[in-house]
This record gives C-alpha cells, sequence and structure tokens, in this order.
C-alpha cells in the first residue's frame, strides 16, 4: 500500500459502513472502501479525477459515485448521524470562511446550485458552520461570497443543536440574531459593534476559546477540493466539505 495515497482503516470503514446505501440494483457495487478511499484521496489533493492513482479503480467510478451519491444526500446525511452520534454540545460556535471559485466552477446550465459571486476580489463562495468547542463541525451552509454572515447566520441557526451558549464575532451582532438564539435557549455571547448605543452582555473570558471555529476551517482546507472550489454543482461542493469534515472529525 502506497503511503502517498489515503486509505481509510478497518476502524474507520467499520464507523461509515452502517450508513451507506443498500439499495444496489443489478450489480453489485464494487468494493466501497477501496472507492471512498480514492474519493478522499482525489479532495485531498486537489487533482482532477482522470489523474486519481489506478490502485483505486477505474477513474470513472470514482467520480459516478462521488457525484450520484452527492445527488442523493448520502455524503451530507452521513456527516450529519455520525456529528450527532457525538453527543449535545455546550457551546456552539459559528462564523464563515470564504472560498476562491476556480474559473471551472463558474457557468454552466441548469442544476440546483449556490453560484459563486463575482466582486472585486474574484468569484468566490462562503462556507458557514456550526462547530462545537472541541472543533467539531456540527452543520455547513453554503452561500455566495457577497452575502452577509448575519443573513446567512439566521438560516444557519434553525439548526442550531440544544446547548447553553452561542459564540459569534462582531458580523453576527444583529438585535434579530440575538433574540433568534435566545428563543432556542441559548445565550448569545457576541462582541457588540463600535456603533452600538447600548451595549450587549458579554464575556471576553469565554469568547476567548471561539478561534475553535476558526482551526476546523483551517483543517477542512488541507483538503485542496474544499481550499479552493472546483465544482459548478454547490450540491457536489457541499458534499465535498461534508466528506472532509467527516474523515477530519468524526471517524
Amino acid at each position: 500500500m502506497n503511503r502517498d495515497q489515503f486509505w481509510l482503516t478497518d476502524e474507520q470503514f467499520s464507523k461509515i459502513e452502517p450508513h451507506l446505501p443498500t439499495d444496489t440494483r443489478g450489480k453489485e457495487r464494487v468494493d466501497d472502501r477501496r472507492v471512498i478511499s480514492g474519493i478522499v484521496h482525489v479532495l485531498k489533493s486537489g487533482g482532477r479525477w482522470v489523474d486519481a492513482p489506478p490502485d483505486y479503480g477505474p477513474r470513472k467510478t470514482l467520480y459516478n459515485r462521488f457525484v450520484r451519491w452527492a445527488e442523493k444526500g448520502v455524503w451530507t446525511s452521513l456527516f450529519e448521524t455520525l456529528a450527532r452520534a457525538g453527543g449535545p454540545a455546550a457551546e456552539v460556535l459559528i462564523d464563515s470562511s470564504a472560498v476562491k471559485a476556480h474559473r471551472c466552477a463558474a457557468g454552466g446550465k441548469g442544476g440546483r446550485k449556490v453560484r459563486p459571486s463575482a466582486s472585486r476580489g474574484g468569484r468566490t463562495t462562503k462556507i458557514h458552520a456550526l462547530t462545537d468547542a472541541q472543533c467539531r463541525p456540527l452543520a455547513f451552509m453554503l452561500t455566495g461570497g457577497n452575502i452577509a454572515d448575519c443573513v446567512a447566520g439566521a438560516t444557519l441557526l434553525e439548526r442550531l443543536p440544544a446547548c447553553d451558549i452561542l459564540h459569534a464575532d462582531k458580523g453576527y451582532d444583529a438585535n434579530k440574531l440575538r433574540r433568534q438564539v435566545e428563543d432556542q435557549g441559548a445565550m448569545p455571547n457576541i462582541p457588540p459593534k463600535a456603533n452600538r448605543r447600548w451595549k450587549n452582555c458579554f464575556s471576553p473570558f469565554l469568547y476567548r476559546n471561539r478561534n475553535a471555529i476558526e482551526r476546523m476551517f483551517c483543517r477542512l482546507k488541507d483538503f485542496r477540493r474544499v481550499a479552493t472550489r472546483y465544482d459548478r454543482n454547490a450540491i457536489n461542493f457541499l458534499a465535498t466539505v461534508c466528506l472532509a469534515a467527516t474523515v477530519s472529525y468524526w471517524l
């Protein structure tokens, strides 16, 4: 086995296997462990599917399996199932990270997608995330790079798990967002903006560990297909993010 390639261990695959589709029709699927290992290798290396090492089998099989299971929601469902199994979190953090979109991620017709936004900094996509205090991601959402955090945060917070405290930066300092968090039974710990007349309650001591979500994004971006968006279809890119998070934190 080549040490420069990624291969799922027995323990890792035993956590994945119960959640894989079982409704296979016709010919039996080829080795799931080999194919998923090949998919993860491509996501980590950032190479083209056609350049995947032959040890993982036919390149077309890797691509078709990834795209078809992304369309079915297998990768996102796998991530969400394993994340829920991690147990409740006392503290939850929310933030976003911008990702450059490659030129091949632009254009295209049809399909459900979140298009990269074209701005002065170029084409970008934002990955919005919820994590616990141990850097483990709990939920993801994609938007264009021009969407404000407080706008996307309102949608993402609908998936906020039960917790005591939510940590966020000044980009989420909006009265509507604070009320939404409080209505869900959590305390928002958000530093107030400088132009606020009335400063909300804020604890710098509790806030000091908010960098956990920044470290989570850094680790995810070790996967080159997360650090740069190559997928036109947002479903495929979200599947990439979820699979990278599953391998990095939940296996």
